[in-house]
């Protein structure tokens, strides 16, 4: 069942997917009805997942998930990285792979492979005060917070 993000409770559970790209306004508009229509019809053994889903930045696609109601199985879990996987394939983009870093330089949202951002903190071209995306945050209420933070604050911090 799909609902507006903002309604979601915030113990939500959160899934992020960066994409090594931003997205065209077409393709947004796309990857919007795309998720609608998952969201929409998006289960657990048989029974409706309130979800709802923003994208920020052009980049990244965030589905959160009403846990109260209705907890992700194996198989719906299954159905959404399935889904994901064929945006990946239908865009061209890399949605699925964690170890690369989404950071901010001004207003334009940058995306390195995790060495290159090591060996740009080695070389100071980022430190601890550059705004990166904590992609691991579990919640709606920990995204909220903790996702858009300075490296210090995440777990970038080790390269910083």
């Amino acid at each position: 069942m799909l609902v507006n993000f903002d309604t979601l409770p915030e113990n939500s559970r959160i899934w992020i997917y960066q994409s090594n790209r931003s997205f065209s306004e077409v393709e947004l508009n796309e990857i919007s009805s795309k998720l609608n229509v998952f969201l929409h019809t998006w289960v657990a053994h048989g029974a409706d997942l309130k979800a709802g889903f923003e994208i920020k930045y052009k980049r990244f696609i965030v589905i959160a998930l009403d846990q109260d109601k209705q907890s992700a199985t194996g198989c719906s879990i299954d159905a959404s990285v399935q889904f994901i996987q064929e945006l990946e394939r239908v865009y061209s983009v890399d949605l699925m792979d964690k170890m690369n870093v989404s950071y901010k330089q001004g207003e334009y949202v940058a995306y390195k492979t995790l060495t290159d951002f090591k060996k740009m903190a080695k070389n100071k071209a980022v430190s601890k005060n550059t705004i990166v995306f904590n992609n691991l945050v579990n919640s709606k209420s920990e995204y909220q917070e903790f996702w858009e933070v300075p490296a210090s604050e995440s777990w970038h911090s080790r390269f910083v």
